[in-house]
């Protein structure tokens, strides 16, 4: 497959427009050359975090690769007639990833969420991948001042593989801040995808996500979201008063 992502710009974010399988194949192969991969998995709100927020917009478009987890930025490329091919699940490129790393026995390390989420994570992902190595995990409870320890103990362990759930407006921009300190292959924020391996939040059942309705089944779970949810139909009204100009990276004003 050739080394160039197909790309469709929504909002001036710059989304991979590949399948679950050739995205996992180039990152593969990236990750074989040693190139350091920062990958974002958005959606709409994330979308419109960076509409609203230029750091956020500089943050996304410096990272490697985004890839559309969520089904509204499926159905924006479609409005505007530049469909993206697929949906890549964050949690399932997550688990792709863990699957093919058996063969090169890659290294992983697990930051994020609360003590005992992450734990239960580490040892659910241990036994379901036995021969990936899941060198180390802690907490996402940490502050500018740790930076540096948690820096340290990373890459004193040297990781493939560093997924990270710190909640979308602090995980990528953390990311995107240590980056080039991080002796990790693969960098990835992962969202609330600890919370559903651990078994602390339950994925929506296939039907739903079908139905597109995944988001309904987390609010129902995580009340608390409700505030963020509110982006989706400012998402979609956005998406109907600028279905000509929604995909184009050249425009910067959308109404």
């Amino acid at each position: 497959m050739s080394q160039k992502v197909p790309k469709t710009s929504i909002f001036g974010v710059p989304f991979s427009n590949m399948t679950m399988q050739d995205t996992v194949a180039y990152l593969v192969s990236q990750i074989d050359k040693g190139n350091q991969q920062h990958v974002i998995t958005a959606n709409p709100i994330m979308v419109m975090a960076a509409l609203e927020n230029k750091n956020m917009m500089r943050v996304m478009k410096q990272a490697n690769l985004i890839v559309a987890d969520g089904a509204g930025v499926i159905w924006a490329s479609q409005q505007a007639n530049e469909p993206i091919v697929e949906r890549v699940a964050g949690i399932e490129l997550m688990h792709e990833l863990m699957s093919l790393g058996e063969k090169r026995h890659w290294k992983v390390y697990l930051l994020g969420t609360d003590n005992d989420t992450i734990a239960s994570a580490a040892d659910i992902l241990q036994l379901r991948y036995p021969q990936i190595r899941i060198v180390g995990y802690r907490d996402g409870f940490f502050n500018a001042e740790q930076d540096e320890q948690v820096i340290a103990e990373i890459n004193k362990l040297s990781p493939d593989l560093l997924f990270v759930a710190r909640g979308a407006h602090n995980q990528e921009p953390w990311i995107a801040q240590h980056r080039q300190k991080l002796n990790a292959k693969l960098i990835m924020g992962v969202g609330g995808s600890f919370d559903v391996i651990s078994g602390k939040l339950k994925r929506a059942p296939k039907w739903m996500q079908k139905a597109k309705l995944e988001w309904l089944f987390r609010l129902i779970q995580e009340p608390k979201r409700l505030p963020r949810m509110l982006d989706l139909p400012k998402f979609m009204l956005k998406v109907y008063k600028n279905k000509s100009t929604l995909t184009d990276p050249t425009k910067h004003n959308w109404k």
